[in-house]
């Protein structure tokens, strides 16, 4: 790939750093580590295992506590009469604003249908009609009922239930409680397995290894760099932070969606926010203003049903508008018993707050929902790094553009994990010798502190987060994101140069997720600062309008050998590539 502009440098991030940990204290031997527990991660391992892998599980809390388990809409794919993958491709390029890579959309949906099935043969019990057929519902940006649902709004905590227990019935090695630090090369820059911290007495407590020459990311997403999202607790943008540490390219972070249906419990609310599910407007819920006016009727010709940015962009200049600090979503006339079996979970939820949504609109409000970018992968999920792989969120595949479409995001965790598994598969490298594998300088207890990331300490979480959410956020300016940069600038230099020098941030869960969310905060700012137009989830109030002449471009960062963040943008509008590391040797499955 080929700079169109300079690479720019972003102090105070320095390449080839990594977390600053003690020395590992134990290790696990295995042909591919996988790390994460959705719906990419664990259909990714079982793919492993059934090709005779020995294959690791690593998550961050228990196996079903990542955000699939969180989904409630539903999964995309053309298996309803009428529809076709066309159709679908269609739909997705058109919410990806120009950013789509079409081989990668159309890999996604001539191959989605049957990776739905497959999971429905895995254990995934679906919401089904009289006869049998699947229902199918619309979403945001879909011109036809594709979205495949269970337990009516529990769709991603069905699919994690499956899963789950297909992992559980394969005795497949799982480490829970989990936080990956940093990744493991060879003396030749291969991937040679992960560090991590694993929180609690067990069977491995405290820093340790888990050595294998495959290691695929599925560590979703980093809503909780903003204050409010409808994101986990654990979804702190470890995988993109890794792989840039590892060397690997991040591309598209600037496309972060806000989700624009979520329930609003306040100006000053923070953490996971309820989601109120696109489904809800799919089904024929109405957006209004406080005067029950639809607002979105003269917006698009889908109205409520428009591509997601579209709507949370109505959504906040009516607010401008009004000077309100929401919007209302009304579905009173779903009655008592839809709102019952439909969406008894998002019921729920409403009610536990106080709203019931039978008898009352339900105010809503944008909040952070989808990283689009991410970790730059090949169609088979492979990384810029030998032998490091990512999937789901925490990946940029091309897919998603500059705005996913709805529901696609669990159709590609499932697509592309099934690509990886095969890949590692069809040439699986040999299991590196202890004794060649290269720890982390920091692993290592080295006396070169430029080598080790500076630990940012825990109270700085909320600063970050409220820099993001004041800055950052759906609206943006070259006002807000200066302001923005400059303020994590500070909170890096006041790591380096601590107040108090006596009392450093300590090594711990805390202050390394901590130094994870400044890292990707501090990418993502750049590369809003640096894109001068209005395009999908990207809204410059500076700069309205979708600039396609200059900026129907890839913005692409790394960690460069001068120890700075190296922001590039691609002469084209094709999808960045990936340079293929050369073939592994193929060699038997291990017993």
């Amino acid at each position: 790939m080929t700079a169109e502009s300079a690479r720019k440098p972003v102090p105070g991030l320095p390449a080839g750093i990594q977390l600053t940990a003690p020395v590992p204290g134990w290790a696990i031997d295995a042909d591919v580590v996988v790390v994460g527990s959705g719906v990419a991660g664990l259909t990714a391992a079982l793919r492993c295992t059934a090709a005779g892998l020995s294959t690791v599980v690593v998550t961050k809390a228990r196996l079903d506590d990542g955000s699939t388990r969180w989904a409630q809409g539903g999964i995309a794919a053309a298996l309803g009469e009428g529809d076709t993958p066309e159709q679908h491709l269609s739909d997705t390029l058109v919410a990806g604003a120009g950013l789509c890579d079409e081989e990668a959309v159309r890999t996604l949906v001539t191959e989605g249908p049957d990776a739905v099935r497959r999971l429905i043969g895995t254990g995934a019990r679906f919401d089904t009609s009289a006869t049998g057929d699947l229902q199918l519902t619309r979403e945001g940006g879909h011109h036809r009922r594709r979205i495949a649902h269970a337990g009516g709004d529990a769709t991603g905590a069905e699919i994690s239930r499956a899963l789950v227990d297909a992992v559980r019935d394969a005795s497949l090695r799982t480490v829970e409680n989990a936080l990956v630090l940093d990744l493991l090369t060879d003396e030749h820059g291969n991937t040679s397995g992960v560090t991590l911290h694993v929180m609690g007495e067990g069977q491995h407590d405290g820093v340790g290894a888990v050595r294998a020459p495959a290691v695929v990311l599925a560590t979703g997403g980093m809503g909780q760099v903003f204050s409010a999202t409808t994101n986990p607790a654990v979804s702190t943008g470890d995988g993109v932070a890794l792989a840039l540490r590892a060397g690997a390219e991040v591309s598209d972070l600037e496309f972060v969606q806000f989700h624009p249906t979520v329930l609003f419990l306040g100006a000053g609310s923070e953490g996971q926010q309820p989601l109120v599910s696109e489904a809800v407007r799919g089904e024929g819920a109405h957006l209004v203003d406080a005067d029950g006016v639809r607002f979105m009727l003269d917006q698009h010709e889908l109205a409520e049903l428009a591509p997601r940015d579209i709507v949370a962009k109505g959504i906040m200049r009516r607010m401008r508008e009004q000077g309100a600090e929401h919007m209302y979503l009304d579905a009173r006339h779903f009655g008592a018993d839809m709102w019952a079996t439909r969406f008894p979970t998002i019921l729920a939820a409403c009610r536990s707050h106080g709203i019931d949504p039978v008898t009352e609109p339900v105010p809503v409000a944008p909040a952070a929902h989808y990283a689009s970018g991410g970790v730059v992968t090949d169609l088979r999920g492979r990384t810029s790094v030998p032998g490091l792989y990512a999937c789901g969120e925490v990946a940029c595949t091309g897919v998603h553009g500059a705005n996913r479409l709805a529901s696609n995001s669990l159709l590609e965790g499932l697509v592309f994990a099934e690509r990886i598994a095969a890949d590692i598969a069809a040439a699986a490298a040999p299991r590196p010798e202890p004794s060649a594998v290269r720890p982390p300088d920091g692993a290592r207890g080295t006396a070169d502190s430029t080598a080790l990331l500076p630990l940012i300490a825990p109270e700085a979480r909320l600063t970050i987060q409220r820099i993001m959410s004041e800055g950052a956020s759906v609206l943006r300016s070259a006002t807000s994101l200066g302001t923005a940069a400059e303020a994590l600038e500070r909170v890096y230099q006041d790591a380096l140069r601590p107040a108090d020098p006596g009392k450093p941030a300590q090594p711990g869960v805390e202050s390394w997720e901590t130094s994870n969310l400044l890292c990707v905060a501090r990418v993502l700012v750049a590369a809003a600062l640096e894109r001068e137009e209005t395009r999908g989830c990207h809204w410059r109030d500076d700069f309205p309008e979708r600039d396609d002449s200059h900026w129907r471009r890839h913005l692409v960062v790394r960690l460069g050998a001068g120890r700075a963040l190296e922001l590039s943008r691609t002469d084209t509008p094709a999808f960045p590539a990936v340079s293929p590391a050369d073939p592994p040797v193929p060699r038997e499955p291990s017993p």
